[in-house]
């Protein structure tokens, strides 16, 4: 019998003879057939974003291979042919229908890795993962199989450079200018944004969370942030990984041993000090899932600590697009994200005791890297950082009584006079009537507009798309007219969006939500001194009683259904309009409505208390 636990070869012949032949094939030694199995994996999907990932899959592939064997010094194990998921492409889908499965394709990698884990039976696993959401379901699938595995970033594009002007081009540029009404300048932007592979660059969704893989633990920090074309990647790299991997099966270390309360906080501190994207609020609830807790936002960090990391003790150390400068590249150049590791540990922000992949505590694995000083350009100081206050709040309210809704406050360019936004409520019963508006009458967008973009949620699209496109325009409308124009969704936004968008307020209309009971004109106040989001009119128990009274009428007309959510027309669509889960569970699908863990665990607390050695007087514990 083999020894992997996950699953159990005997000699049955039947069983035996595929073993064999794949062993042929594979050019490995048959007789091993029957010793614990491991493999590589990756995940593609239509746009650049994957046009690296089989390269790599090859390179460690091939490392594998010439690892395993019954010689001394090699492994006896079964290698397995490379298998890959599937996903949409967030840029080429964003403001399309389509979009919708961009989330959904989070749990579709989940479900196929689980399938190929566990009917499989790996033992050990390499991952090379691309894009957005791919990454997220990966790890999920990793921690739920809980054996050991590593995971390796295919890398970030390089910025594309404007011919013309010589200034630096991504894909977010590309959507800003989709209002212009020049043909030719929308043509060739398009042309230069994206030259070459890899996904995308700036402090988008995608580095924002292969950063978090990485101060998890999951992903070796040096391998975080070098250009997918990188040669580094399909040559020590894949070395390294195999290396890596061997050491944690004899080892017996697994990714629950890795994930654990503290290794999430420290991840989601970095995520704050990066300025990343508000997606971050919805993957780490599902990692955190997957790792064995059930709520994120009582077992790992509630709200009242992450406003007060993010308001008081977190500062921006990265000059990053979307809301900055530079690209991931640029990152890597200036001595890459252990740089950044560094810097928040040598503050006092990290526990850096925690286990990683590389067989190391965090804080052994950045002192073995030689970790840089801070560039000061790039990365900034602590003491000195790019901006004062962390990148991420996520606010409570008459319309938020969840604590859902997130505002990505590194990206905001205007509009909050002491820290207060009020304006007046414009909405849409979707982002298709948002998207028509700007274009055909954008001049009817004024100054202090709150938009509102409901029965886009989990349930109510279904699949909770990103909204790169509007608020892209909206961004670029702005900026040319000297305007505030807010905007607030069920939705989500794409790591790129600037300005004072709010995304994940729950619950979501679809659901009965009070975004649900907004109407035109309502005043909106954003409210960053209490963190909250308040429509004025709902303050009003007669108003709101009324007012979600039509609402049920709507619905119980409709069959149980609002008439203005979506269609669901597909089985993942009906999927995800039947089983969603509230994006502070993490927006995935799981059977009623209950969140579904494999085997829960109590998040220990260690005595850690993040903490800033430069703002002494903020430091605070929970």
């Amino acid at each position: 019998m083999t020894k992997s636990k996950p699953v159990l070869i005997d000699r049955h012949p039947g069983r035996s003879a595929q073993t064999i032949g794949l062993a042929h094939a594979l050019g490995t030694d048959p007789e091993l057939i029957h010793y614990p199995s491991v493999g590589v994996v990756g995940t593609k999907g239509d746009s650049q974003c994957y046009l690296g990932v089989m390269s790599k899959v090859d390179a460690i592939h091939a490392s594998l291979r010439n690892r395993i064997g019954q010689a001394p010094g090699l492994l006896k194990l079964r290698l397995v042919q490379p298998e890959y998921t599937i996903a949409t492409s967030d840029g080429i889908r964003n403001g399309t229908r389509e979009m919708r499965y961009s989330l959904i394709g989070r749990e579709v990698t989940h479900d196929a890795l689980c399938e190929h884990l566990e009917a499989t039976g790996l033992a050990g696993t390499i991952a090379v993962v691309a894009c957005d959401k791919p990454p997220v379901g990966t790890l999920a699938a990793l921690l739920e199989h809980n054996q050991p595995a590593i995971i390796m970033s295919d890398g970030p594009i390089h910025p594309g450079i404007d011919p013309n002007s010589g200034e630096p081009l991504d894909i977010v540029s590309a959507y800003q200018v989709a209002g212009n009404p020049d043909d030719a300048f929308r043509h060739h932007i398009a042309c230069h944004a994206c030259p070459g592979i890899g996904s995308c660059g700036g402090m988008f969704t995608y580095n924002t969370m292969q950063t978090f893989i990485g101060v998890v633990g999951m992903q070796p920090l040096h391998m975080v942030a070098p250009a997918s074309d990188d040669p580094r990647r399909v040559k020590e790299f894949a070395d390294e990984l195999v290396g890596y991997l061997a050491d944690m099966m004899e080892k017996g270390l697994n990714p629950r041993d890795i994930v654990k309360r503290d290794s999430i906080r420290n991840a989601v501190i970095v995520a704050m000090a990066i300025g990343g994207s508000t997606n971050v609020t919805l993957h780490a609830p599902e990692i955190a899932r997957a790792a064995g807790y059930a709520d994120f936002w009582k077992d790992i960090m509630t709200p009242e600590e992450f406003n007060h990391l993010s308001r008081d003790v977190v500062p921006v150390l990265t000059d990053a697009r979307p809301y900055g400068t530079y690209s991931m590249v640029d990152i890597d150049r200036v001595g890459g994200v252990q740089v950044i590791v560094r810097e928040l540990l040598e503050a006092g922000l990290l526990n850096g005791d925690m286990m990683t992949c590389t067989g190391e505590t965090l804080s052994a694995q950045v002192a073995r890297l030689g970790a840089k000083a801070s560039d000061g350009e790039v990365i900034r100081t602590v003491e000195k950082p790019y901006k004062p206050t962390g990148g991420l709040r996520v606010l409570g309210g008459n319309l938020s009584p969840d604590f859902s809704a997130i505002l990505k406050l590194a990206g905001v360019e205007g509009g909050l006079e002491n820290n207060n936004f009020r304006g007046i409520a414009r909405v849409f019963e979707g982002e298709q009537g948002l998207l028509d508006a700007l274009d055909r009458t954008p001049e009817s967008f004024q100054n202090n507009d709150m938009i509102i973009v409901r029965y886009e949620g989990p349930s109510g699209a279904p699949g909770m798309p990103e909204m790169l496109d509007p608020t892209s325009r909206i961004t670029t409308l702005c900026r040319e007219r000297g305007i505030v124009v807010g905007l607030m969704t069920d939705a989500r936004f794409s790591g790129g969006s600037v300005g004072l968008v709010i995304g994940h307020v729950g619950p979501e209309a679809a659901l009965g939500g009070p975004i649900a009971f907004i109407k035109n004109g309502d005043e909106i106040v954003v409210d960053l001194n209490t963190s909250t989001l308040n429509c004025t009119a709902l303050n009003d128990p007669a108003t709101l009683a009324k007012r979600k009274a039509v609402w049920e009428s709507e619905v119980a007309a409709n069959g149980g259904t609002h008439p203005k959510c979506g269609i669901a027309d597909t089985r993942l669509l009906h999927r995800a309009r039947q089983t969603a889960v509230p994006a502070t569970r993490g927006g995935g699908m799981h059977p009623n409505r209950e969140v579904w863990v494999r085997a829960p665990r109590a998040a220990e607390r260690t005595r850690f208390v993040p903490a800033n050695k430069y703002r002494p007087e903020a430091n605070k514990a929970f």
